[in-house]
């Protein structure tokens, strides 16, 4: 083959390349663009409280949860208890 045909074909190819490379990088930034108009319909309102209070048993719960990480963690390092 000569010469020219092998520069075409690399250079074709790298179009190519280019060509999805773009399109790639245009669909990863809109979907960007839509997860951050996701997340900014679920920010607070400024003058809300920053921490929601919740109902002691909810309270409970999760320091039950918290409790119970620090056991399994305690355990997963060989500390007993």
């Amino acid at each position: 083959m000569d010469a020219h045909v092998y520069t075409t074909v690399a250079l074709s190819s790298l179009a190519g390349v280019a060509m999805v490379t773009a399109a790639g990088l245009s669909g990863w930034r809109g979907w960007l663009r839509l997860k951050q108009l996701e997340l900014g319909d679920r920010r607070p309102s400024p003058d809300a409280h920053p921490m929601p209070t919740g109902s002691a048993a909810s309270r409970i719960e999760i320091a039950d949860l918290k409790e119970r990480i620090r056991k399994l963690e305690a355990i997963a390092a060989g500390v007993d208890l």
